[in-house]
């Protein structure tokens, strides 16, 4: 009845009958409308459970920063109330509240994050194997949590902003993020489509004496597929352990490093390796420390991954 009620007085508000602003209360009545016909909205989560949003969500808290920047790419960033620990983007998150995360087994602070009384907890399927415990807790106490899927490609990455809009009532904003996406990477695309040459790139996610590389099925490979390179480990899969003499003997043009975060002037401590001085990325200094941010979370910043990428490959090209 109240819905109704509020119906009608928006309508005679539409109508002049209470002298107000006509323009003002037609947004309010579009915005009303909206919300009536797309709640209550059930859309399956990672786990494949059926979740029910009763009204669009208003108080929300992110158990990953890929999810903190989606909602804040698609303008829903003044709804975030609660954070992990290892958000760092964008500038805002600063002062929001943190709800664990850095901890030793990495999970979050339970207790804080039913107390602060969100209406919704955006999880991970990446961090089940970690949480699914504190995850049926929140459940429990009565808050809607919904597990964002795994995403393996950059196609995935699209399908998770739409679906995080769709839960939010930001579908044309979530469009919109998407769209932007497909136009800059398709741009960065056919700049490095007619280049004769092809770089190998090695990428290198963890230095000696266990070097961890990068193989089908990561957003780096496919980064370096859509710039028209090649990847020295193209033929393994997902995040492998790689024989230094393999990387070696492939004689990469370009090498890649993500962890110079955690190994002070990385650059100058991969270009001074002695057993890969005959290598032609340390022989013409091609090596660079890009954003492991960037290039790793399932988010719209992957797009400036690329084109950090782009510029390493081709500076010539990308200046």
């Amino acid at each position: 009845m109240k819905k109704i009620f509020s119906s009608i007085i928006i309508v005679l508000l539409c109508l002049g009958l209470f002298g107000c602003n006509n323009e003002t209360s037609k947004k309010e009545a579009n915005r009303t409308a909206s919300e009536n016909a797309l709640y209550p909205l059930s859309i399956k989560d990672a786990t494949d459970k059926e979740i029910v949003f009763k009204e669009e969500p208003k108080k929300i808290i992110s158990l990953i920063p890929s999810n903190t920047e989606i909602l804040f790419s698609i303008g829903e960033g003044d709804k975030v109330i609660g954070v992990t620990d290892f958000d760092n983007y964008p500038k805002e998150v600063e002062s929001i509240d943190k709800v664990g995360g850095n901890n030793a087994d990495m999970t979050f602070n339970v207790e804080k994050i039913i107390s602060m009384q969100p209406d919704l907890v955006l999880a991970h399927e990446s961090s089940l194997g970690i949480s699914a415990d504190g995850l049926e807790q929140l459940k429990q106490a009565g808050i809607t949590v919904f597990v964002v899927p795994n995403a393996e490609s950059i196609d995935d990455v699209y399908a998770t902003i739409l679906e995080v809009g769709k839960i939010t009532d930001k579908e044309d904003q979530s469009n919109k993020v998407v769209n932007e996406m497909k136009e800059k990477l398709k741009a960065i695309s056919e700049k490095t489509a007619n280049i004769s040459t092809n770089p190998l790139v090695w990428l290198e996610i963890s230095g000696p004496p266990e070097i961890y590389t990068a193989g089908k099925g990561t957003f780096l490979d496919e980064m370096i597929t859509i710039i028209h390179a090649k990847n020295v480990a193209e033929n393994e899969k997902g995040w492998v352990m790689y024989n230094e003499e393999s990387a070696i003997k492939a004689n990469p043009d370009v090498i890649l490093t993500t962890y110079g975060d955690f190994v002070p002037n990385l650059e100058k401590v991969v270009m001074a390796r002695k057993n890969w001085q005959s290598v032609n990325a340390i022989k013409n200094k091609r090596v660079f420390d890009i954003n492991a941010d960037t290039t790793s979370r399932p988010g719209p910043r992957l797009v400036e991954g690329v084109e950090e990428i782009a510029k390493a490959v081709y500076p010539e090209v990308f200046k």
